[in-house]
C-alpha cells in the first residue's frame, strides 16, 4: 500500500456504512480521498486526524451534471485521479408483481447508471495521465448478484448487482489498450450497515443474530487489491461472513 501514498482516490456513497470504512482506510494508508455523497456533512465528520487530506463533496450520482462538476472539480484542485472506489448503492422495499416505476428506476439510477457516469468520468481523467502511472477501478457490488436470496421486497437490487459485474467486464474490454488501468469488484454477502437495517427483513436486531460482515471487511478487500503488484488484476472478490448459507 505504500505505493498509493499521496495518490488522490475518489470514493462514492462515502458518508457512511462500506464508503465510510473504506474512505478511513485509505486516509490511514496515506492517500488523498475525495468522499462523495448527498449528505456531505456525514464525510466531514468521519475523521479529524487527516482533515487536510479528506474532501467532502455533495454529490447525487444520479445527476449527471454533479457528477461532471464534482470530477471536474477534482481536476483542478487535485490534479488527478488514481482511484475510483464506486460504492453507492441504495436499495427499496418493493417487489416486482406489485412495486412502482419510480422505485424500481430510482434503484437503477444509482446502482447502475451512477456507476456508469462515475466510472466514464474517472477513466477520461485516467486516459489523460501518464501511461505509465498505475490506476485502478473497484466497484462494489453484491453476492446477491450471483445468486438472488429468498428476501421479500428486493424487487430490482439483485439485477443492478449483477449489471455490475457485466459492466466491469465490458470496461475490461474496452480498456485492454490501457493496461495500467485495472478493474475489480468485491461481491460482499450480508453487511451490518445502515442500508441493510432499514430493511424489514433485517432489523438492528436481526442483523446481529445472524452471520453479517461488517464494513471494514469490505475496505480490508479493497485495501487487498491496491497492495497487490500492478502487473495482477484481480476481476472479482467474494466476500461470505463464516457460516453464512447465502
Amino acid at each position: 500500500m505504500e505505493r498509493w501514498a499521496g495518490k488522490v482516490a475518489v470514493v462514492t456513497g462515502a458518508s457512511v456504512g462500506i464508503g465510510a470504512a473504506i474512505v478511513n482506510k485509505l486516509l490511514d494508508n496515506g492517500l488523498i480521498v475525495v468522499g462523495l455523497a448527498r449528505r456531505v456533512e456525514k464525510i466531514k465528520e468521519l475523521t479529524d486526524d487527516h482533515e487536510a487530506k479528506l474532501h467532502g463533496i455533495e454529490c447525487d450520482v444520479t445527476n449527471e451534471e454533479n457528477v461532471i462538476t464534482a470530477f471536474a472539480w477534482i481536476k483542478e484542485n487535485l490534479g488527478s485521479i488514481d482511484v475510483l472506489v464506486n460504492n453507492a448503492g441504495i436499495t427499496k422495499e418493493s417487489s416486482l408483481s406489485e412495486g412502482s416505476l419510480d422505485d424500481w428506476r430510482s434503484i437503477i439510477d444509482v446502482n447502475v447508471l451512477g456507476l456508469c457516469v462515475c466510472t466514464r468520468e474517472a477513466v477520461r481523467f485516467m486516459r489523460e495521465s501518464d501511461k505509465t502511472k498505475e490506476h485502478l477501478i473497484i466497484h462494489v457490488s453484491s453476492l446477491a448478484g450471483e445468486r438472488v436470496p429468498n428476501v421479500p421486497g428486493f424487487n430490482v437490487y439483485p439485477a443492478t448487482k449483477k449489471a455490475i459485474s457485466v459492466l466491469a467486464q465490458t470496461l475490461r474490454h474496452e480498456l485492454a489498450a490501457h493496461n495500467n488501468i485495472r478493474i475489480s469488484t468485491i461481491s460482499p454477502g450480508l453487511v451490518a450497515t445502515e442500508l441493510m437495517a432499514n430493511f424489514s427483513s433485517f432489523t438492528p436486531e436481526i442483523l446481529m443474530s445472524l452471520p453479517v460482515l461488517f464494513p471494514n471487511d469490505v475496505a480490508e478487500a479493497v485495501g487487498f487489491i491496491m497492495s497487490l503488484p500492478s502487473h495482477v488484476a484481480v476481476q472479482d472478490i467474494s466476500l461470505r461472513a463464516v457460516s453464512e448459507s447465502w
